[in-house]
């Protein structure tokens, strides 16, 4: 932390040597991190929000459902935060009319969800049985939503893996899936395509990658340090590239829609920009994030700088080959261009600096990378421990996506912030706060030239967060999991973002400090906080009054003892 006070100011400035240089639009170097533009969105940009099956849809084992890998992950004690489970979260699968109804209130353009794999092919095996129950709620909610004018999302995978897949086949460590996922995207395409234009074939594969293979916080918990995320990505990016193929042959010409993938990127600024090596490491970081994905997809290939770092490190540790798999000349041919719109989920930012991780100590995803990763206390953090809001790091990361990949269509599939408080919290103030400079930050970037065409805010309700349970909340709906009925409740994020909607943007200062007081006038008399259980209630008083009060009596009790044992001893 004290680095970050010492450089100062000269944090906001950065030039990216290896791949920035061809940027025209926009000036690396400007310093303008607290400056709010005032304008509108271009004709036709879409509003929308997100969720996915496992977070939302509940319903684990009914209907004939089949198992995925979170709903026995998170079965095993220890895996999730008080033990939390999915296996009703908010209800969402009995519960399509209210929560399109939600939508229809906040004038959403699109709405993003996922499509859970094994409610519609419970073994994950086409050939086994096609659970026609499981299609028929993906065609109740997708004819729903278009009756309400909202154009369907749809993410083919969002983490939920079927749970035979992992245990016959090891799931994204088999070559296998690839072929096991295209007849997964095959059969959405013929029950769902002729309704639904625009889809994604994964959410954030790196965290699949990441969190399943290599770290094991999440589904399906491996460990397979230094070699498992590399292999699971390698796997995921050729089924991407196969799906986009299988569309393009057989279903493009018919049903005229796009199919893209979501990518997730945190931006990396350089501590020190007078500093060779922590302009060359804040590069890396970004590469090894959305670049491991992206650059293959429009480029053919991973970027360079992963070859060169894990090549080098895999050379050191006495290995006859590189832990990062290659392509063969065919198919990186194969694999190069299979993107017809970009997702880009972004939430934070962090500075970089340099820093050697010897391999002798064995490598790892994140040592492959030597960086260190820093952060400004003064950043805000309402919730989620690694998301701080920065929001100028929004408008670099676009940029960066901009200049890399040849400017491609996107859309962004992820953007929000969480809290995690113990009471009901409905004047969601920051992340009002959250929403505006952020979303302001993508209207700067589509001025620079960035080819944005629409916005997903994360998330439209509070849901299941995977390893944390339900301790983080990123809805702009409260959900009250406590009870059966899982109610939703507007916080004040719902008006503000309404109001975004409908004016495209934020035509002027005065306007938009008014939408931010009514936001916040309206949960207030909708009831700051709504009413807590009576335990719930009696448990606070206790911790408020008797905990403090207990505290006082054991110091007088233990100043007592201490002058008792002072005139003993005198």
């Amino acid at each position: 932390m004290m680095l970050l006070q010492c450089v100062g100011r000269t944090f906001h400035v950065l030039l990216l040597v290896l791949c920035l240089s061809a940027a025209e639009d926009f000036d690396w170097t400007t310093d303008n991190h607290d400056s709010f533009y005032y304008g509108t969105f271009p004709s036709g940009f879409s509003w929308g929000a997100g969720s996915s099956a496992y977070q939302t849809e509940g319903a684990w084992d009914k209907d004939g459902k089949g198992l995925s890998i979170w709903d026995v992950f998170s079965h095993k004690k220890g895996k999730i935060f008080l033990n939390d489970t999915g296996d009703s979260s908010c209800d969402g699968y009995y519960k399509v009319k209210d929560d399109v109804s939600l939508m229809k209130e906040l004038n959403l353009k699109h709405y993003q969800f996922s499509i859970s794999w094994p409610r519609i092919i419970p073994t994950g095996i086409r050939s086994d049985h096609v659970n026609e129950k499981g299609v028929k709620f993906y065609n109740v909610l997708i004819d729903e939503l278009l009756e309400n004018n909202i154009t369907p999302i749809v993410t083919m995978y969002h983490w939920d893996l079927p749970q035979v897949l992992q245990e016959k086949y090891g799931g994204w460590q088999n070559i296998s899936m690839v072929n096991y996922f295209n007849d997964f995207a095959n059969l959405c395409f013929e029950r769902f395509g002729d309704r639904v234009k625009h889809w994604i074939t994964f959410s954030n594969p790196r965290s699949v990658a990441v969190e399943g293979y290599e770290t094991g916080e999440h589904a399906p918990g491996l460990k397979l340090r230094g070699t498992g995320a590399y292999r699971a990505a390698h796997h995921i990016i050729k089924a991407h590239a196969k799906v986009w193929h299988t569309y393009d042959s057989n279903w493009r010409s018919k049903q005229r829609g796009m199919v893209g993938i979501s990518l997730s990127g945190e931006w990396g600024e350089p501590v020190d920009i007078t500093n060779q090596k922590d302009i060359e490491a804040a590069e890396r970081y970004v590469q090894f994030y959305i670049g491991w994905f992206a650059t293959p997809i429009f480029h053919g290939d991973y970027p360079q700088v992963m070859k060169d770092f894990i090549g080098r490190k895999s050379a050191q540790q006495g290995l006859g080959t590189s832990r990062l798999p290659t392509f063969s000349s065919q198919e990186k041919s194969y694999i190069k261009g299979t993107c017809d719109f970009l997702g880009v989920g972004h939430f934070t930012t962090r500075y970089i600096t340099q820093k050697n991780f010897p391999s002798t100590r064995g490598s790892t995803y994140f040592t492959d990378r030597d960086v260190a990763e820093l952060v400004d206390p003064r950043w805000p953090d309402p919730g989620s421990e690694w998301l701080y809001s920065v929001p100028w790091g929004f408008r670099r990361l676009l940029n960066f996506v901009k200049t890399q990949f040849g400017n491609p269509m996107i859309f962004i599939t992820e953007n929000g912030v969480s809290e995690k408080t113990m009471c009901t919290e409905l004047c969601d103030d920051w992340r009002i706060q959250y929403y505006k400079d952020y979303i302001n930050e993508m209207l700067k970037a589509i001025r620079d030239g960035v080819n944005v065409k629409g916005y997903t805010a994360w998330s439209l309700l509070d849901k299941f967060e995977w390893d944390e349970g339900y301790s983080e909340r990123f809805g702009m709906y409260y959900v009250d999991f406590k009870n059966k009925n899982k109610p939703r409740y507007p916080k004040a994020s719902v008006q503000f973002y309404k109001r975004i909607i409908s004016s495209n943007g934020f035509p002027h200062q005065r306007e938009v400090e008014n939408w931010k007081r009514k936001a916040k006038e309206t949960c207030s008399t909708t009831n700051h906080l709504l009413a807590a259980d009576p335990l719930t209630s009696h448990m606070e008083m206790v911790t408020e009054i008797v905990v403090p009060t207990v505290c006082t009596l054991c110091i007088l009790i233990s100043a007592i003892f201490l002058m008792f044992l002072l005139r003993k001893h005198n």
